[in-house]
């Protein structure tokens, strides 16, 4: 079983981990961590390395408890919610994992919601961690 982990390493990153590491011994599963950067003018070569560093870092985690997992930093120039639900049906994953930042309907509106078009438009189990 493939798990999805749309992963970034801010503020809820351990939480993140900590459940998939939970959801993929119940399941004998793997896990699949997802970093999506915009690409072109969007993105800088630090923001790369910050996103590299971060995956490994997910990885090593990951590792400590026997979990097979790989990493993925995905510049496609998709939006973040775009290459996570793509990747999902592309590799037909079971469940995908993402944190959620709480945003005013403003914010959402101006700058749009990943764990939103996550939730609406993956073609498996959504789990979001707040």
């Amino acid at each position: 079983m493939r798990i999805v982990l749309g992963y970034r390493g801010t503020n809820v990153g351990k939480v993140l981990l900590e459940l998939a590491v939970e959801h993929a011994k119940a399941f004998a599963g793997e896990v699949a961590i997802l970093t999506s950067l915009p690409g072109g003018d969007h993105t800088s070569k630090d923001q790369i390395m910050e996103a590299e560093k971060n995956l490994e870092t997910a990885k090593q985690f990951l590792d400590k408890f026997g979990i097979k997992n790989e990493t993925h930093l995905l510049i496609r120039g998709n939006t973040p919610g775009e290459d996570i639900v793509a990747f999902a049906k592309e590799t037909s994953c079971y469940e995908i994992i993402i944190g959620v930042k709480s945003r005013s309907k403003v914010g959402k509106m101006l700058f749009g919601s990943t764990a939103q078009y996550v939730i609406l438009k993956a073609n498996c189990p959504v789990v979001s961690v707040k």
